[in-house]
C-alpha cells in the first residue's frame, strides 16, 4: 500500500526533493539501474526518510512518472492552453521543435522514455504513464474543441480521434528525433499532424490561408 501524502510544508518539500533526485537519476541511468541509496545520497535523504514517503523503489518510480507528466504538460500549458486558432496551434507545435533544437535532439519524450523502461515490469507505472498521455491528449483535444466551437474545424469532426492521432505523430517524431539526433524528424511529424487537422477545416474556413486565424 502506498504511503500517505505529507501533511506539512516541510514534509512536502522533502518529498519533492527526493522525487527530483530520483527523476535526475532515472534520466541519467534509467529506472531499473537507479538505486535507493543513490537517491538518498543525491537528495540528500536518509533511508528512513525514503521509506517514510515511499513504500519501495517502485512507489518512488511511480512518483517520478507523475512528476514527469506534470513537467511535460506544464511546459506546454501556456501555448497549448491558449491555442484557439490555427496560428495558435502552430505556435505550440513550433515550441515543441524549438525545445528539441535547444536539447540538441537528446532525451526524446520523457514519458515515452519511461514507458520503454518500466511499462512491462510495473503495471501501476504503466497506468500512470497512460494517465499522463491521456492528460496530454486531453489538452490537445480541448484546443481542437475550441477551434471547433469557433467555427474553424468542421462541426462533424471527431476531435478526440484527431487529438489521439496528433499525439501519436508527436511521439513518433520525438522517437525519430532522439535516435537520429535530428529535430527535423519532429518538424515533419508535426507538419503531417497539421495537414491532417486542416483536412477537417470548416467549409467556410478552407478559403483562408493555412496559417490564418
Amino acid at each position: 500500500m502506498a504511503t500517505a501524502a505529507p501533511t506539512t510544508e516541510k514534509g512536502r518539500r522533502t518529498r519533492e526533493r527526493i522525487v527530483r533526485a530520483a527523476a535526475e537519476l532515472v534520466a541519467q541511468k534509467g529506472a531499473i539501474a537507479m538505486s535507493l541509496d543513490e537517491v538518498g545520497e543525491l537528495a540528500p535523504a536518509s533511508r528512513s526518510q525514503l521509506y517514510h514517503y515511499f513504500e519501495n523503489k517502485d512507489d518512488l518510480v511511480r512518483a517520478v512518472v507523475d512528476a514527469t507528466s506534470d513537467a511535460v504538460l506544464g511546459a506546454q500549458d501556456e501555448l497549448l492552453g491558449a491555442a484557439d486558432s490555427w496560428a495558435g496551434l502552430e505556435r505550440w507545435m513550433d515550441s515543441l521543435v524549438s525545445l528539441q533544437i535547444e536539447r540538441q535532439a537528446r532525451g526524446g519524450c520523457p514519458l515515452g522514455s519511461l514507458a520503454g523502461q518500466i511499462a512491462e515490469r510495473d503495471p501501476l507505472a504503466r497506468e500512470a504513464i497512460a494517465a499522463g498521455l491521456d492528460r496530454w491528449q486531453g489538452e490537445i483535444e480541448a484546443a481542437l474543441l475550441r477551434l471547433q466551437a469557433a467555427g474553424r474545424i468542421d462541426a462533424g469532426a471527431d476531435c478526440a480521434h484527431l487529438a489521439r492521432s496528433t499525439l501519436g505523430l508527436i511521439q513518433g517524431g520525438l522517437l525519430l528525433t532522439q535516435v537520429r539526433r535530428d529535430p527535423a524528424q519532429l518538424r515533419e511529424a508535426l507538419d503531417d499532424a497539421l495537414a491532417l487537422l486542416r483536412l477537417n477545416r470548416a467549409a467556410d474556413a478552407r478559403s483562408t490561408k493555412p496559417a490564418g486565424r
